[in-house]
């Protein structure tokens, strides 16, 4: 809370920002400006909703000191920048960014508010330092709508794959030590994106669909034709990465795909699960030769983009806002994510200096501890809420009273007259 102290000029929001912190690394059950005011001891939500509304500082700066946080304990000059996007669910259509559209999170189509993500992937770790909201056509064709929700007027319809590009391109631009991209298909059936990572030398490994067309000196082919003419002595069994449940062992292979006019070295890689069979493509590219094992590991450390949308979300509230406006939403997720990075940065640094064993123990026989371990130890000794029997009397006097005069005002709306 020092580092980011000096970007709220005043005392007051500064202090509002600790205790937005301090309610979001909470274990409270539900987490927003009402019960995290409650948890802490204020006698309403005003304070917080005037942070995240009207308080005057730059949700950028801070994000960009959550960047720097993480470098100083996770940096690595082989890290992955791993791009994907995650949906909120949301009703009503006057939340910045809401329509229906398809999110994984629901796995359907739904009512739903989407942003993109950027996590920063390394040996010692993995935290998100950047997030962009992904405003649809509906929105950004409807300058009065997006003025209702605040949205600047420069801010224009981005896809994904763009709104991707413009955070790697941050974080490469402010020196991120990092030698991969990945992603999965919206990302890498964009050509658009993979000649950005090409012009910044980054070396990328990116999901394909299986109609995707690649080149060969016959015409370009689709993904899965060429795969039908590999050999079967050309796959190798390896892991992709070590998870909670061991070893996830696949059957990989690649194809060098002939660029004329590129710098470098591009590949196709093909993953086969070893008891099903179903294939996955990824459009592989490095600046020098690297072998087969590196794109196997760099494709799985686009796993941890869900691992870190999973804790976040249970652990910081990511998804728990309920704020409307374009500044309010950037200011709650900055906050989460800054959340999210002290328990990765901690649980980083308390497995610094131990060796993993086989079965996910260290040499000491000691389980190392996780996020959600860190976060109940600081709930435990440090976010205690306030137990006051006078203050919990004056908020459960306060709710009824708000509720009752909600209702009032839905009642009134529903039958045609103003609230």
């Amino acid at each position: 809370m020092d580092r980011i102290a000096n970007r709220f000029g005043r005392v007051e929001p500064q202090l509002r920002a600790r205790q937005l912190v301090l309610g979001l690394l909470s274990d409270l059950p539900r987490k927003n400006c009402w019960t995290i005011a409650e948890h802490t001891g204020d006698a309403s939500p005003d304070g917080l909703q005037h942070l995240l509304s009207r308080a005057k500082w730059d949700a950028n700066l801070v994000r960009d000191d959550l960047r720097t946080f993480v470098l100083e304990h996770l940096a690595d000059d082989q890290a992955v920048l791993v791009v994907d996007e995650t949906g909120d669910l949301k009703k009503g259509r006057h939340t910045v960014g809401v329509q229906r559209q398809y999110t994984g999170t629901a796995g359907r189509i739904e009512n739903a508010q989407v942003a993109v993500y950027l996590t920063y992937a390394s040996r010692h770790g993995h935290a998100g330092i950047d997030r962009s909201l992904y405003l649809p056509r509906s929105w950004s064709s409807d300058p009065e709508r997006c003025r209702r929700a605040a949205v600047p007027e420069e801010i224009g319809f981005a896809t994904k794959p763009q709104l991707a590009q413009q955070m790697i391109e941050r974080a490469l631009d402010s020196e991120v030590p990092a030698a991969w991209a990945a992603g999965d298909e919206v990302y890498g059936d964009n050509p658009h994106l993979r000649a950005a990572l090409e012009k910044r030398q980054l070396g990328y490994v990116l999901a394909v669909s299986s109609t995707h067309r690649i080149p060969t000196p016959a015409g370009p082919q689709r993904a899965d034709h060429l795969v039908k003419l590999i050999p079967r002595r050309a796959w190798q069994k390896l892991s992709a990465e070590h998870g909670a449940k061991g070893h996830r062992w696949y059957d990989w292979t690649q194809i060098a795909i002939s660029t004329s006019g590129l710098a470098g070295h591009q590949h196709l890689l093909i993953r086969r699960n070893r008891r099903t069979g179903e294939l996955a493509y990824y459009r592989c590219y490095s600046p020098r030769p690297v072998p087969l094992s590196t794109l196997v590991k760099v494709a799985g450390s686009r796993w941890t983009v869900e691992e870190t949308f999973q804790s976040s979300k249970t652990l910081a509230g990511l998804d728990e806002h309920q704020v409307r406006r374009w500044d309010s939403w950037h200011r709650w997720v900055t906050l989460a994510l800054l959340a999210h990075a002290f328990l990765a940065v901690t649980a980083a640094l308390e497995r610094r200096g131990q060796t993993p064993a086989d079965d996910g123990t260290s040499t000491d026989g000691l389980i190392p501890l996780t996020c959600n371990d860190i976060q109940r130890l600081f709930t435990a000794l440090i976010a205690q809420p306030t137990r006051d029997l006078a203050h919990r009397l004056r908020w459960s006097t306060w709710r009824r009273r708000h509720q009752a005069r909600a209702r009032h005002s839905h009642y009134r709306r529903q039958a045609g007259l103003q609230p």
